[in-house]
């Protein structure tokens, strides 16, 4: 599946073209040096995630409804801490992860013990079991990212950045 990232001022314009021809076309608040679904690529495709956001995307699924089925599903929340459905339990893992990723991206550099532990923490508040987080995976998310966003910032508003995920047989 391709997946092309248009940078706009006030927020990022996104293109999926999967395996199967089907297209879907979004758009995301800006927000932080990298796009969070870009975030969201490079952590899922390094722990090998399939149910999560990109994995969800690649069989099909409309993104809005990934957050509505997230919603429907128990995604916990202030008004709705609550053990969430099966369905959405590693949609949440994912996003857990990837806000660690984000932290680290915006106020420098942690470890992957400060890493697993920020994970830990998120997975705890959301109800979910903790993912393994081996060193390699960490590492190739984190270069991933750097990769990505060094292209990213040299982007001009209105340039694009192109990711290909790959599915899993």
């Amino acid at each position: 599946m391709r997946i092309t990232i248009t940078k706009r001022s006030a927020e990022e314009q996104l293109l999926v073209e999967r395996a199967d021809g089907s297209r879907a076309q979004f758009r995301i608040p800006r927000k932080g040096p990298v796009p969070h679904d870009a975030v969201h690529f490079h952590a899922e495709r390094a722990l090998g995630l399939q149910r999560g956001f990109w994995g969800s995307v690649a069989a099909g699924e409309d993104p809005q409804a990934i957050q509505a089925r997230a919603m429907a599903g128990g995604h916990a929340s202030a008004k709705r801490a609550g053990p969430p459905s099966d369905d959405i339990v590693e949609l949440l893992q994912a996003e857990r992860l990837v806000e660690c990723f984000e932290a680290e991206m915006w106020g420098g550099a942690a470890d992957d013990a400060g890493i697993a532990a920020m994970a830990e923490a998120g997975w705890r508040a959301s109800h979910v079991p903790p993912l393994a987080l081996p060193p390699a995976a960490l590492a190739a998310a984190r270069e991933g990212l750097a990769a990505f966003g060094a292209e990213w910032q040299a982007l001009p508003d209105g340039g694009s950045a192109t990711l290909e995920w790959q599915e899993r047989e």
